[in-house]
């Protein structure tokens, strides 16, 4: 019997021995993968989509003095504003569609929810549902921040404040605003100066970044926005370069003063929190017609940002889906190419 149950004894050693190192051996593979996607970086560009690619399907069509309009229905009851047949609540899953994880939400399609709490509890709980994060809220409407006036301009900060709120607790980084006021571009500068200051020290105290757009007037000449940045001076107000704002002044047929966009671009990103993938049109091998996207990757990869870079289409020759995806398409192309 002692003789046998020692070779017993030996293949059961072998087997327990046999299965813990292959056990061993599995749970070392698991730590390794585990270890190395910890290691692994972050890709310096994420993509995310501004929802204004979707103003069409919220707006729905334009007539002779629709703007007037919107302005007036904006403020005496909001929500009569969308008129098309998409709900800017669903836009956290239209956005998944696309493969798109984070969103950049428009303040004005939700102008008359900012005190409705049970309404952004549900948006949150969407956002969740379709595995999306909101990075910033666009804010539009609210005043100027620029405004000549001491009084409205801190009227206009106060008016920002609710967004800010509504930005912490959806998760988002950011909001964006706009640098605007009546007078010469010193006293513009001046004014906005002071209005982000304001605006940026509640932001500060909420951990939200104030970001202002090249978007029109004197904030499209990038010299001019670089400057206000530089006299802000503040870790948490800086630029949303956008890739086509760069008309300075409008004229009946289109843009009469357009400042280099290459030169705009190069110039903003050393303040940018963001960037904004303006498209209009493509061509047959589907690049953007206006705008070499290539040559402003290049640009805002020598900037060392890092960060999202959010497709905003604006064409109307492709729908609002055919252009998104073009964008989204070359987008990645042009990111590939400076990686």
């Amino acid at each position: 019997m002692k003789q046998s149950i020692i070779p017993m004894a030996l293949s059961l050693f072998f087997i327990v021995s046999c299965r813990t190192k292959s056990e061993s051996n599995s749970e070392s593979n698991e730590m390794a993968e585990t270890a190395q996607e910890m290691e692994a970086p972050a890709p310096d560009f994420q993509i995310s989509l501004a929802q204004w690619s979707f103003n069409k399907a919220y707006l729905g069509p334009r007539k002779d003095g629709y703007w007037e309009w919107f302005v007036k229905t904006l403020q005496e009851s909001p929500d009569d504003i969308l008129q098309g047949d998409a709900d800017p609540v669903n836009f956290p899953e239209m956005a998944a569609k696309f493969g798109i994880e984070s969103i950049e939400l428009v303040n004005t399609f939700y102008y008359g929810k900012v005190d409705d709490q049970a309404f952004w509890d549900d948006f949150k709980n969407r956002c969740d549902d379709a595995g999306v994060s909101v990075g910033l809220i666009m804010c539009d409407a609210l005043g100027n921040l620029g405004d000549a006036d001491a009084e409205a301009r801190t009227k206009t900060v106060e008016n920002h404040h609710k967004w800010v709120d509504i930005a912490k607790f959806l998760g988002a980084h950011s909001i964006r605003v706009n640098a605007a006021g009546s007078g010469t571009a010193e006293e513009v500068a001046a004014n906005a100066v002071d209005g982000l200051k304001q605006l940026g020290a509640y932001g500060a105290s909420q951990g939200i970044n104030i970001i202002v757009e090249n978007h029109g007037g004197y904030s499209s000449d990038a010299s001019w926005l670089a400057g206000v940045m530089a006299q802000v001076d503040m870790d948490n107000v800086g630029t949303l370069p956008d890739f086509g704002n760069f008309c300075i002044e409008r004229g009946p047929d289109g843009c009469v003063n357009e400042y280099d966009r290459y030169k705009g671009m190069a110039e903003l990103m050393p303040y940018a929190k963001g960037v904004s993938a303006k498209s209009h049109d493509f061509d047959e091998d589907g690049n953007e017609t206006s705008t070499d996207f290539y040559k402003v990757l290049k640009i805002v990869k020598d900037s060392g940002f890092k960060g999202y870079i959010g497709i905003e289409y604006e064409g109307s020759t492709l729908s609002e889906e055919e252009g998104i995806e073009a964008t989204l398409a070359l987008l990645q192309k042009a990111i590939d190419s400076v990686n």
